[in-house]
This record gives structure tokens, C-alpha cells and sequence, in this order.
């Protein structure tokens, strides 16, 4: 019985941390660098570079919106005028974060999409690229 009330107290300990921990922007606020378009999985996130057939001001916008459409995704840092936005969504139960930056440099948009907390995402941040990629469609080039 003590077992059991000690991992219940230690989940509780960590659910706090998770809701609790403070968040600095700078941490999140990159884009990796790539050059080629592509999609580039990665056990802790999910990044997709597209080429722009729009402007870069008009593809953030279009990212603005889609992510503004997201459940519990609020903008932690970055404008439309600077050229990159970094997100934070957090999942529904637990409220783990995870961190999506947007960045356009010159005809080539990047979307990086990472956990916080963990080793794997279960594919969850994949699947927020994937679906702001297609609010993005008509701006971009297919792969």
C-alpha cells in the first residue's frame, strides 16, 4: 500500500511540475537548418520545410490562423513581422507542451514541431504540422 501511495504522490508531484514549469521563449524560438524541402521525422517532434509559391508574410498568416483553430495552442513568441512564430500547445489530460516554430526565410518556409517533456511525442506533432500544412497547400509547392 505505501508503494502505491508513493506513486501516486510522485505522479501528482510530476503533473504539477508539468502544469507549473516556467516556459522561456528563447529556449523554443529556433528553427533548425535545412535546405532542401522535405519532411524530417524525429522521435521527439516532426519538422517540414516547403517552398513558398506566396509570400513569406502571406504563409504566416495562414499558419497564424491554423494554429489560432488549434486547441489549446497560444503564441509564446515572435510576430508576423519578424518572420517567425513559436507556439505552444498543450495536450488535454496532462497538459505536456509542445513547442511548433514557424520561420520563413526567403522562398522557403519551416515548420519545427517538438516535445517538451519525454522521449516520444506519439506522433502527435506530426499530425499538428500535417494539418497546418494543409491550410498552407495552396501557398506552397508539393513535395
Amino acid at each position: 500500500m505505501y508503494f502505491i501511495s508513493a506513486l501516486v504522490v510522485v505522479a501528482a508531484v510530476f503533473a504539477i511540475y508539468v502544469r507549473a514549469a516556467p516556459v522561456r521563449p528563447a529556449d523554443w524560438h529556433v528553427v533548425p537548418a535545412f535546405t532542401e524541402p522535405g519532411d524530417y521525422p524525429r522521435a521527439t517532434g516532426f519538422i517540414a520545410l516547403r517552398k513558398l509559391r506566396a509570400t513569406g508574410a502571406d504563409a504566416l498568416r495562414a499558419i497564424d490562423t491554423a494554429a489560432a483553430a488549434t486547441p489549446r495552442t497560444k503564441l509564446i513568441a515572435g510576430s508576423l513581422q519578424e518572420g517567425m512564430l513559436t507556439y505552444e500547445t498543450r495536450t488535454r489530460f496532462m497538459a505536456f507542451p509542445d513547442y511548433t516554430t514557424v520561420a520563413v526565410d526567403d522562398d522557403m518556409i519551416a515548420i519545427s514541431a517538438r516535445l517538451r517533456f519525454g522521449k516520444s511525442d506519439f506522433g502527435v506533432n506530426k499530425a499538428r504540422v500535417q494539418s497546418w500544412l494543409q491550410a498552407l497547400a495552396p501557398l506552397t509547392e508539393p513535395l
